[in-house]
């Protein structure tokens, strides 16, 4: 039996920004952590039209988000994001995904307050000051 998220985290925001020879990953997303619906699982939704988060990066962010939360169901509304025509890349909201989850998880009081520490681009109200 999956665990699930017990209580909702509004406004995690990832600003992913890699520079190593002048470009590197760049994903920006703002999202809204639920427990799950019914059906459980990991459920994804996004307000974004394309010319804001291209749906081409929603898989990689989906990845992310499944190893951040560690197997914890979740709905994730993207409710704000943007991405940069050169910059952006699948690995940049794979990295995103994995920050918002784990800053859930911290948010939702399933992982200590300590591993916001290890969180280098996610930010969210209450976030813990280390």
């Amino acid at each position: 039996m999956s665990r699930c998220l017990p209580v909702p985290v509004p406004d995690v925001c990832v600003r992913v920004k890699l520079n190593a020879s002048a470009c590197g990953p760049y994903a920006h997303i703002v999202v809204d952590f639920e427990p799950p619906g019914p059906s459980g699982g990991l459920e994804l939704l996004s307000l974004l039209p394309e010319r804001r988060l291209p749906s081409e990066y929603l898989p990689s962010l989906r990845e992310g988000l499944r190893e951040g939360l560690d197997g914890v169901a979740a709905t994730v509304l993207v409710t704000d994001g943007s991405f940069h025509d050169v910059d952006s890349s699948e690995l940049g909201y794979k990295i995103a995904g994995q920050q918002a989850g784990r800053a859930a998880l911290i948010g939702a009081g399933l992982l200590p307050s300590e591993a916001a520490a290890t969180l280098r681009w996610a930010t969210w109200p209450g976030m813990p000051r280390l």
